[in-house]
């Protein structure tokens, strides 16, 4: 059959894995796609998946695991596009939208390790610790500045097998990858988010599509998640009022609770050697409001270089 919708992702099992389920949520939401073959996925090779041996903020940030699919979906070779959210540009194209969120998984990060250990402080002394993330990179050094960072970059499994092989005693992984693989196994431990904020967007998923497509506007309506929307868009509000780069160690994270929203937003010096911190608690609905007066005041207190 015809497909009723073209869903794009990039083609790494975590990709695709969350492709799968935003295709379950819309087959269970309208029966004209609960039907084989009504939702095609549609898998777009990344500028980000074919440069694998450098640091994104070297080669161009974020958008590398974006930039193709946005092409496909504003060429109408697809008509949705699967994001995990924490990888989006602030700044979407023109003409395209996050119309809507899944339901948000563990926005946690976790430690892997290769040793026994159940946190951070249990590394050894000079331990090997692997990660690409500026915000990562930041925050452990300023828990832990005799650790050695070294660059791991590739998709989970990759990036488990060189744990494995011994290039670091251990690395950092949002606890929501690992439990969309069903690789929760591999988790020595969570890390709660005052010893280490996440990413904006961490665990949630977000389905991508053009702003004058109304067909499709109203098939994702029907599986929104309001309060992973809601979450998003006040920690995306954050990142848009810092203007900060994928070089800027950001992160943030909005917990709902009912019609309340807490809002914990920090920006850290790349080596860790100083942090500043913002909270805000307030309505849920006023979410871009209190997302945009956090980033607002973290720029005023951090030092102005972090965001050339």
């Amino acid at each position: 059959m015809t497909p009723v919708l073209r869903l794009g992702t990039r083609g790494s099992p975590l990709a695709l894995a969350q492709a799968e389920q935003a295709r379950a949520r819309l087959a269970a939401s309208h029966a004209e796609l609960a039907a084989p073959g009504a939702i095609e996925i549609v898998t777009v090779r990344t500028s980000g998946d074919r440069i694998a041996d450098r640091p994104l903020a070297e080669i161009g940030g974020k958008a590398l695991f974006t930039k193709e699919i946005e092409e496909a979906l504003l060429d109408r070779r697809i008509d949705i596009a699967v994001h995990s959210l924490k990888d989006m540009e602030t700044v979407l194209p023109q003409g395209l939208e996050i119309a809507c969120c899944l339901p948000r998984e563990d926005p946690r990060d976790a430690l892997v390790a290769r040793v026994d250990v159940r946190r951070i402080f249990d590394l050894a002394p000079g331990a090997v610790v692997g990660t690409s993330s500026p915000r990562r990179k930041a925050q452990l050094l300023a828990a832990r500045p005799d650790l050695a960072i070294v660059p791991l970059r590739g998709n989970v499994g990759t990036r488990l097998r060189k744990l494995g092989a011994g290039e670091c005693a251990a690395t950092v992984l949002a606890a929501a990858g690992l439990n969309r693989l069903g690789r929760s196994d591999c988790i020595a431990s969570l890390i709660d988010p005052a010893d280490m904020l996440p990413a904006a967007g961490q665990g949630i998923i977000a389905i991508e599509a053009r702003e004058t497509d109304l067909r499709v506007r109203d098939y994702l309506a029907a599986i929104d998640d309001a309060d992973a929307s809601r979450a998003a868009a006040a920690e995306r509000a954050v990142l848009a009022a810092l203007g900060g780069t994928c070089r800027t160690p950001i992160a943030a994270l909005a917990i709902i609770a009912g019609a309340r929203m807490a809002l914990e937003a920090m920006v850290i010096e790349p080596d860790g050697s100083a942090l500043w911190r913002a909270g805000r608690e307030g309505p849920a609905i006023d979410m871009r409001a209190m997302g945009a007066d956090a980033g607002a005041e973290l720029r005023a207190r951090a030092r102005a270089g972090l965001f050339a």
